[in-house]
C-alpha cells in the first residue's frame, strides 16, 4: 500500500457546517439492492471495517420479511456477529411493529422507518397506501419511543417517481412533518431514483423547514443516477443541513426505476467534504480499502470514483479470503 495517495486540497467556504454526519447505508440500502447475496459473516465484516474507518452512524440491516428482501434475510445473524464500538450506532430498518420487535430481540437499540411521498411507491415497495405507510411508521415510532429507542425516518421518492413522474412538494413536506411530529429524530429526504438537482433540493429543504421541521432534523439521502448527488449535497450544506446518507463504494440502486444507479458513494462524499474543510471523522484510505476489499470479493468494479482513483494510485486491500475465516 502506497503512502503517497492523493488528498483533496482544503479550501473552506463561509457559512457551511463545521462538521457533518455521514450516515452509512451500504450494509442495508446498498446490499439489499444488489443481485448477489452476501453471507452474514461478510456483512458483519463489512460493518467492522466501516467502524474501523471511523464510521459511527451505520445502518447495519433491515428486519423486513425475508420474502420481501432475501438479501437481508439474515438480519439476526448479522447483528449477533457485530462488535459495535462504544459511542457508535447500529441502526436497523423496520417495516412495522413485528419488525421492531425482531430488531429489539436481536439487540438493536435504534431503528429507522420508511414512508413514501407517492402512492405508487407505497404500493410497490411498502405494500400499503401512502397514508397507510405513514400510519404504520407513526405506530412504530410511538412504540419505539415508549421503549426508549430512537427512530430515524425516510421519505422515499421525494424528488421523482418512476411511475408518477414529478412529485408535489406538499406530499414530501406533509410526510416529513408527520414523521417529525410523531417523534422521529431525523428525517432523511430521499432522492430514491437520483433525479434531483441543486435548485430542486434547496426548494424541498426550504419548504420542509418552513413547515416546522428544524434543519437539525433534516438529512439527505441521494442516488447518483444523473451525477448530481455532490451538487445536491453542496446546495443542502449552504442551507445548514449537516447529515447525509452515503453507501461505501456506491453500493445499491433502486430496483423500481430503470437505469437508476447506486447511492452516493461514501468516499466521494468524504473527499468533497474534506476538501471544504468539513470534519467527518472518517478515514478516506480505509473507506476506499473497504470498497476494494468488497469489490474483489464480489468480483465487481467499484462505482466509487475515489476508490478507483486510489486503486490506480497504488492502494491495495487485503485478500477477501484472509478475512472470511476470521468473522
Amino acid at each position: 500500500m502506497t503512502d503517497a495517495l492523493p488528498a483533496p486540497r482544503v479550501v473552506r467556504e463561509e457559512g457551511l457546517p463545521a462538521r457533518v454526519t455521514v450516515f452509512e447505508v451500504g450494509p442495508r440500502d446498498g446490499l439489499q439492492a444488489e443481485t448477489d447475496i452476501i453471507p452474514a459473516l461478510i456483512k458483519a465484516q463489512l460493518c467492522r471495517r466501516l467502524y474501523a474507518a471511523g464510521s459511527r452512524d451505520v445502518e447495519v440491516t433491515s428486519f423486513v420479511p425475508p420474502t420481501w428482501i432475501p438479501q437481508l434475510a439474515d438480519a439476526e445473524q448479522v447483528v449477533a456477529a457485530l462488535e459495535v464500538p462504544e459511542g457508535a450506532r447500529a441502526v436497523g430498518l423496520v417495516p412495522n411493529l413485528r419488525g421492531l420487535q425482531r430488531a429489539l430481540d436481536a439487540g438493536i437499540r435504534e431503528v429507522s422507518v420508511v414512508v413514501s411521498a407517492t402512492e405508487s411507491f407505497a404500493q410497490a415497495n411498502l405494500n400499503t397506501t401512502r397514508s397507510g405507510a405513514i400510519d404504520r411508521a407513526v405506530e412504530v415510532i410511538a412504540e419505539a419511543t415508549r421503549q426508549g429507542v430512537p427512530v430515524r425516518g425516510y421519505v422515499s421518492m421525494a424528488f421523482g417517481d418512476p411511475w408518477e413522474g414529478s412529485v408535489e412538494s406538499d406530499a414530501v413536506v406533509s410526510a416529513a412533518g408527520a414523521l417529525h411530529e410523531a417523534g422521529a429524530r431525523t428525517i432523511a429526504i430521499s432522492d430514491t431514483i437520483g433525479v434531483a438537482t441543486p435548485g430542486h433540493t434547496a426548494s424541498i429543504i426550504g419548504e420542509t423547514r418552513a413547515a416546522g421541521v428544524p434543519v437539525e432534523a433534516i438529512a439527505l439521502h441521494l442516488h447518483d443516477t444523473y451525477g448530481q448527488s455532490l451538487a445536491n449535497v453542496h446546495a443542502a450544506l449552504r442551507l445548514g443541513v449537516a447529515e447525509f446518507d452515503a453507501s461505501v463504494g456506491g453500493l445499491g440502486r433502486c430496483p423500481y426505476a430503470k437505469g437508476a444507479t447506486g447511492n452516493l458513494a461514501t468516499e466521494d462524499l468524504v473527499w468533497m467534504l474534506h476538501g471544504l474543510g468539513i470534519e467527518t471523522g472518517l478515514d478516506l484510505r480505509a473507506l476506499a480499502a473497504t470498497t476494494l476489499w468488497l469489490s474483489r470479493l464480489r468480483n465487481v468494479r467499484p462505482a466509487s470514483n475515489v476508490a478507483r482513483a486510489f486503486a490506480a494510485a497504488g492502494l491495495d486491500a487485503p485478500e477477501p479470503a484472509q478475512e472470511v475465516t476470521t468473522a
